[in-house]
């Protein structure tokens, strides 16, 4: 008897590993094997593509003057309305962050991310950008990366708003990899992907110091995965990456105008048809406008601001300081004090006044500060 039930149960033990064996190969393909929908040698350019409403393909942005920074010259990866990501150089360095920090801690209606805006889990190039490398002909970046201090509150189910809300310039949501996201713009209003020499993660520092991506990074945990999520915006939906479930590119016809759907997703540990944005190879590439209400949030240098207040915003708490929207802020960079400027609310009002130094969290800060009627 024990002579044959050996045997046996080898036969049913070998069997069954083949079997586990064989379905774990064929997730891996599964993952792997991909359709290309977009042609990487003739993407579509964004440049023009900003809008004051919401609208497919186009970022609906907050701010409507752009005053200058990106890449100081085309490269030649560029020619007429399309480029070619195949020809696109990237800045060289591979410079670690072993301080980087990020969290995602969760209770029962909140979701509270907080962090140092330093990538956890890749290098970057060298910044600023060195006269040695050749992407210094292009973009002399001349920014240095540094610790953000990055902290608010997200809900854990949110909710699609009313209407459409524009996103503004800076973040407007964060990697799993604790970097942060902005949207399609470089400081000219072109499109930032195409025009600017990122790094080999697609990321680079603006004038404060904070790193973050304009589109889409093989560098974030589940970037290149299928229909996975790579991070959160700031209205609290998922961020998803480029390719769903069967391996398919998501292109802007798959999507809203806020570069957003609803299908089934994994979120909370649940299979769920619920709203989401997808990080795409064609611009937008991020977030188009915000679908929910975006909490407003401040990144400063690490040190220099406290905890977030209820709504999200980071502050000294109750009775210091708040941040000034981030409209106001971005209507006034590269301006002086008593500038004139103007800057559209997320519910669409247009608010025009003069550009003031303010008190916020991380200390007085220029900003756009609308006439009194």
């Amino acid at each position: 008897m024990n002579r044959l039930t050996r045997p046996l149960s080898f036969i049913v033990t070998a069997t069954a590993l083949l079997l586990t064996l064989a379905g774990a190969v064929s997730q891996s393909r599964a993952e792997t094997l991909k359709t290309e929908v977009l042609n990487p040698r003739a993407l579509p350019l964004g440049d023009g593509k900003i809008s004051t409403t919401a609208r497919r393909g186009y970022v609906f942005s907050c701010s409507t003057q752009f005053h200058g920074g990106g890449a100081q010259r085309d490269g030649d990866w560029i020619t007429g309305d399309t480029w070619d990501l195949t020809r696109k150089i990237s800045v060289q360095g591979d410079v670690a962050w072993p301080n980087a920090r990020f969290t995602l801690t969760e209770t029962e209606n909140e979701r509270r991310l907080s962090g140092n805006g330093l990538p956890i889990n890749h290098t970057t190039g060298t910044f600023p950008v060195r006269s040695a490398d050749p992407a210094y002909r292009i973009d002399r970046n001349p920014n240095t990366i540094t610790e953000q201090q990055i902290m608010f509150a997200l809900p854990q189910a949110p909710v699609v708003a009313s209407t459409p809300s524009c996103v503004p310039m800076g973040m407007i949501g964060v990697a799993l990899s604790g970097v942060a996201i902005f949207n399609a713009l470089d400081g000219q209003g072109r499109d930032a992907v195409a025009h600017e020499v990122l790094d080999r993660c697609h990321g680079h520092p603006q004038r404060e110091g904070q790193y973050h991506y304009h589109g889409p990074s093989h560098c974030v945990p589940g970037g290149s995965g299928n229909n996975t999520l790579v991070g959160y915006a700031l209205d609290g939906f998922g961020i998803y990456s480029g390719y769903d479930a069967n391996g398919r590119e998501i292109v802007n016809a798959d999507l809203d105008e806020c570069h957003g759907r609803v299908s089934p997703i994994l979120w909370n540990g649940k299979e769920v048809n619920m709203y989401h944005y997808v990080l795409t190879r064609e611009y937008p590439y991020t977030v188009g406008c915000f679908r929910g209400n975006a909490v407003r949030v401040s990144s400063s240098r690490a040190g220099n601001s406290g905890p977030p207040t209820r709504g999200g915003m980071s502050g000294p708490g109750p009775g210091g300081p708040r941040q000034p929207p981030a409209e106001a802020l971005a209507a006034c960079e590269q301006k002086v004090a008593n500038a004139a400027c103007r800057f559209s609310t997320p519910q669409g009002d247009t608010r025009a006044g003069g550009c003031r130094a303010v008190p916020a969290a991380s200390g007085a800060v220029l900003a756009c500060v609308p006439e009194r009627p």
